[in-house]
């Protein structure tokens, strides 16, 4: 049986997201991997940060990518959300945590570790309470935190 329900209120706009329930456990629809996966808090943050991509700030469904594998200094991480731009080079990193942990230093260590090997132009940071956005100057080799992020617009 497919249910709309809301969750932990975030720091997003409301968004209808699809929950299913399945042997006990709840289900999310994931419209870009186009399957349901296990809905746990941090995915929550993951599919409200989506919603908020594509409805807010306008990036095409068919250029974000969740959850994908990379190397990092021989060790296998996962991002959480990549955007990439209509170029093909990737736009904006996002990290997402569960709504129960702080956005740290740690955090924004994490994210950069995997910009080093992804060079994004933008970083998003969120626990779906607190968002962190970040533009990334390579040649400098530093960051400015924005108030907000830029909505998408094709290269």
């Amino acid at each position: 049986m497919l249910k709309f329900v809301c969750m932990e209120k975030l720091n997003f706009k409301s968004y209808q997201i699809e929950i299913k329930n399945n042997q006990n456990k709840q289900y999310v629809f994931d419209e870009i991997r186009k399957k349901n996966v296990l809905l746990t808090p941090e995915e929550w943050v993951r599919q409200n940060c989506v919603q908020f991509l594509i409805h807010e700030k306008k990036y095409p469904k068919s250029l974000i990518s969740i959850e994908k594998k990379i190397s990092i200094n021989s060790l296998t991480k996962r991002y959480d959300i990549v955007v990439f731009g209509s170029d093909g080079m990737i736009l904006l990193i996002v990290e997402c945590k569960s709504p129960k942990i702080k956005i740290s230093q740690r955090t924004f260590d994490q994210i950069s570790r995997y910009n080093l090997v992804l060079k994004s132009q933008y970083l998003m940071l969120t626990n779906g309470l607190s968002h962190y956005f970040c533009k990334v100057d390579f040649e400098n080799k530093k960051y400015s935190f924005l108030k907000k992020l830029p909505k998408y617009k094709s290269r």
